[in-house]
């Protein structure tokens, strides 16, 4: 099947980051089975959703994992134009939800299975599935221990196949996303002074968030590489009250910070819940179960820093033709592979731009280009030699 095949049935699962993966697992499955393909699943705790992985080639150390996630952002409320859950042609583009981000790259990836196969590969070939990376790069650490627990030898480098143009990525945001809940008195408007209004008290939280950006920033907490070039701090949602004359006893908001490679995650929230605490000693001074909560929805996913001078960077430069590398302020997968011990590239067919939008589509051009890519990896890997020498 070539790539346009695959990706024409992968489109075909609306399975949203979140939800069970289980039914483009199993088409991913039986194409294997048919193949010959052993694999092994990482699946959750609950039996719903799993990862996949497997190797094609030799045992032996120094081999490429070639990782995307199967998931995809919801398409309700967007205007699309065709069925977004069928690949559609024009000019030149296939449209659909999920052509781009990523499953395009899974394609190039599962239609070069029988070359891989057929290859005399001198290093291995890893393929690495994930689900829930849209909501949060949840199956990301999991699957890196499986890979590395399941195999006697030990890959090198991870390419993660998010849509970059096929450009060579070596930096990435990390992002932490927490809910924080404020609970206050209820009162009469005109007793400000003597409650406590949840919504005033998340708004100077918001505030709080804000001056810290910029303190970071002040302090030199800054990476020309990034656009914007410092650690982004973002209260996205907000919810609380009831009416315009009553004090709100109950406020929430979302709110998210995506950091430069070198901010300290961790850091930056204990900062933030030490003004928690201290707002709280305050405030119980006239409302006794005043309370600020915040829980973290879901773990910190790590920036990605790869250094100019690790071979991976030469690799993928060498598969791409691409003689620079870029950046990227949007968080992946690539943090947690390079934290688990892979030299670790982000690239993929398609355009970023094109991601999470109505009306998605991956270029004809840019999924072949995706494709040469790949054999161009399967020959280097098959010729005499290590191709990191």
């Amino acid at each position: 099947m070539t790539a346009r095949d695959i990706l024409s049935e992968l489109v075909r699962f609306p399975v949203y980051g979140g939800q069970s993966n289980l039914s483009i697992l199993e088409w991913i499955r039986q194409y294997l089975d048919e193949l010959g393909v052993p694999y092994h699943l990482v699946p959750n705790a609950e039996g719903n959703k799993a990862s996949l992985h497997c190797r094609i080639g030799p045992a032996v150390d120094g081999g490429v994992i070639l990782s995307g996630h199967m998931d995809v952002v919801p398409v309700e409320g967007q205007p699309w134009h065709s069925d977004p859950f069928e690949l559609t042609e024009k000019d030149d583009k296939l449209y659909a939800r999920g052509s781009c981000d990523m499953k395009g790259f899974l394609a190039c990836c599962l239609s070069l299975v029988p070359t891989m196969q057929a290859a005399d590969l001198k290093r291995p070939l890893y393929l690495a599935f994930s689900y829930d990376e849209e909501i949060g790069c949840m199956a990301g650490p999991a699957l890196v221990t499986d890979i590395k627990a399941t195999y006697s030898e030990r890959p090198r480098y991870a390419i993660i196949g998010e849509p970059s143009m096929l450009e060579p990525v070596v930096g990435q945001k990390g992002i932490c996303v927490y809910g924080t809940t404020v609970t206050g008195s209820q009162g009469h408007s005109s007793r400000i002074r003597q409650e406590v209004s949840a919504i005033h008290e998340a708004a100077r939280l918001t505030v709080w968030l804000e001056n810290k950006m910029n303190e970071l920033v002040a302090a030199g907490h800054t990476d020309d590489r990034f656009e914007p070039n410092h650690t982004s701090i973002h209260v996205g949602t907000m919810n609380g009250g009831t009416a315009f004359n009553v004090i709100a006893n109950h406020c929430s908001f979302e709110w998210d910070f995506r950091t430069i490679p070198g901010d300290d995650q961790a850091a930056i929230f204990a900062a933030f819940a030490e003004y928690c605490r201290e707002r709280e000693t305050e405030l119980r001074r006239r409302f006794p179960d005043f309370s600020i909560t915040n829980v973290e929805h879901h773990p910190p996913v790590p920036p990605l820093d790869t250094p100019e001078t690790q071979s991976v960077v030469e690799l993928v430069k060498k598969l791409t033709g691409r003689s620079h590398t870029r950046t990227v302020s949007y968080a992946a997968e690539a943090g947690q592979f390079a934290l688990g011990g892979f030299e670790t590239v982000i690239c993929g067919p398609g355009s970023i731009a094109q991601a999470h939008r109505a009306n998605e589509f991956i270029s004809i051009d840019q999924l072949d280009g995706g494709v040469a890519m790949l054999r161009r990896l399967i020959t280097l890997l098959s010729e005499e030699g290590r191709h990191e020498e």
